[in-house]
């Protein structure tokens, strides 16, 4: 049953850019939200700073609703370098990644998570492609070894059209695997529009990103991430959408832009609620 309710909305712990686990939590208390999204990353690197978060997690009532990692050697300075810099795909980094990966996971199932996000790097068009063959395989792998764990995998939207990361999934053919549908990375990459993307990728969505963004106005340079609600994104037609898929996963707050975080994820929050609440 589509469940698209204010308790379903969460937070992705990076947008809060947090130094500690405490200073998260205190975060949280200021935003209103005790449901996360966490960066997985952070636990592999520094155990020595959140070793205990697990322990805060429950003295401080946070729900962890799932995990995110990223890829090393990811340049984010223009769509091109991201495209070639991104994900699973260049050959430089995969072993690194690979063993970031396994390990991730492992920290993931300690917590508990049902469900993993990524960007799995640019999709190109053509399945006969080298590079496309190279991420089914991949991504094939990772997928094994998260099913073999109890937990899905989700791909961040954006680096390609809904159709093709449609097809790919199609021919990936793993049920762990769908997506985290970021509607305001398909007009930050544009790839076409947010609310026909949503409907073509419903039988994959396992969480949305609630995440706003204009397009650019200059071919080949980024648009602009926005608070939500200030952005083109329609989200009053974007919830509709989604309940029309049947979606009943997290709706996670993210905001990767700015340097007022918790009030950009607090107005956010405001805004989704009352519109989820006026429905």
């Amino acid at each position: 049953m589509a469940n698209t309710s204010p308790e379903k909305l969460a937070v992705c712990s990076w947008s809060l850019q947090p130094a500690t686990p405490g200073q998260l939590a205190d975060q949280l208390d200021t935003i209103g939200l005790r449901r996360l999204q966490i960066a997985l990353d952070p636990l592999r690197t520094a155990p020595e700073i959140w070793g205990k978060f697990p322990q805060l997690c429950q003295e401080r009532g946070i729900s962890l609703v799932s995990g995110m990692f990223v890829t090393v050697g990811e340049d984010y300075t223009t769509p091109e370098t991201i495209r070639r810099t991104g994900g699973v795909t260049p050959e430089g980094t995969w072993e690194e990644n690979w063993r970031n990966i396994q390990a991730n996971a492992l920290l993931a199932r300690g917590l508990g998570l049902p469900l993993v996000t990524f960007h799995a790097g640019f999709l190109p068009h053509d399945p006969t492609d080298a590079q496309y063959l190279r991420l089914l395989e991949r991504i094939g792998r990772i997928a094994d070894l998260f099913a073999g764990l109890g937990m899905d995998l989700a791909f961040e939207t954006g680096q390609e059209t809904a159709a093709d990361l449609e097809e790919f999934l199609r021919r990936l053919n793993r049920r762990n695997v769908g997506v985290n549908f970021d509607p305001a990375n398909m007009l930050l990459y544009e790839m076409g529009d947010p609310i026909q993307s949503l409907l073509r990728l419903g039988p994959w969505l396992k969480q949305c990103h609630i995440k706003d963004a204009t397009r650019t106005k200059v071919p080949g340079t980024w648009g602009a991430e926005v608070v939500a609600g200030q952005g083109e994104v329609d989200w009053a037609a974007f919830f509709p959408a989604l309940e029309s898929t049947g979606f009943a996963g997290n709706l996670a707050i993210e905001r990767e832009a700015g340097d007022q975080r918790v009030a950009d994820i607090r107005t956010a929050r405001a805004y989704i609620e009352n519109l989820l609440n006026s429905r």
